[in-house]
């Protein structure tokens, strides 16, 4: 056998190695899969502890998609995903997934920081949202359009607004509709005269969460029952879950996982966690 075809003999034989092992590598990696879809108030809090959760276990990959509450609930019964996420309480219809609460969490009413309007009615966001308060001069301020900002048609934010502060009402069709939580958001953070509403552990120094019924919207009033507008993140799942979501979810309700939601400004369902 000539040299050359020895060296061409032994590079093949190491890069069959190679490729092997980059196989064998992934193939571990990618042993325990975890495919999660649905809020979008709940996502990004889900995409912080499966990041921690995969450093602790480096053999998982979860897969974290918005889309809403709704496409969530349907990506479960469908049974396209493991874990489902809603921001809202399930409908008769959909009540048969297991639900699992991962915490609480207030909607806040934001404004931006320019805006001296720091407390209002229940009664008043309601009439903001309905249409029956446009200018912010019926509420203290300057003669002014207010900009109101809600969510889209699905959403778990928008559904449990609609259910604890619009009631009855309907909120009103000329109102801007953004469809995130985080858009929500930009939207107030740039203009001094809008309003809307987003998960309370979303805020932060660019928009300011303004009282509500005289009570300010923290985690202390939300555990003590005093702050009203409040919903659970839920988990969904096909029947009792297994596997490998059961050990995602156990994680997000350990001590661990449950700290992680309280840093960032959520209530955790235990309060031993």
């Amino acid at each position: 056998m000539s040299i050359c075809r020895a060296l061409l003999l032994t590079v093949m034989v190491l890069g069959a190695i190679g490729c092997g092992g980059d196989s064998t590598s992934k193939a571990i990696y990618n042993k325990h899969i975890v495919n999660i879809a649905g809020s979008t108030s709940v996502m990004p809090f889900t995409e912080k502890l499966a990041e921690h959760f995969m450093v602790e276990q480096p053999t998982f990959r979860v897969n974290v998609q918005s889309g809403g509450s709704t496409a969530g609930i349907q990506a479960c019964m469908n049974k396209t995903v493991d874990i489902g996420m809603s921001s809202r309480e399930l409908k008769p219809d959909e009540k048969t997934l297991q639900e699992i609460t991962i915490c609480l969490d207030g909607i806040a009413i934001v404004v931006h920081p320019d805006n001296p309007v720091t407390s209002l009615k229940l009664s008043q966001v309601r009439d903001i949202f309905s249409g029956k308060i446009k200018n912010w001069k019926e509420l203290g301020w300057l003669d002014r359009r207010i900009d109101a900002v809600t969510r889209e048609e699905g959403s778990g934010t928008r559904g449990a607004f609609e259910e604890l502060v619009m009631h009855k009402d309907f909120i009103d069709d000329g109102i801007m509709v953004q469809d995130s939580n985080g858009s929500v958001k930009e939207v107030v953070a740039t203009d001094p005269y809008a309003v809307g509403y987003l998960s309370l552990g979303m805020v932060d120094t660019r928009v300011s969460a303004v009282n509500i019924d005289d009570v300010k919207p923290t985690a202390d009033a939300i555990k003590k029952k005093q702050y009203k507008i409040v919903r659970p993140f839920l988990y969904l799942t096909m029947g009792t879950p297994t596997g490998d979501a059961t050990t995602f979810i156990n994680y997000v309700l350990s001590k661990d996982g449950q700290l992680i939601l309280k840093k960032e400004g959520l209530i955790p369902v235990n309060e031993s966690k």
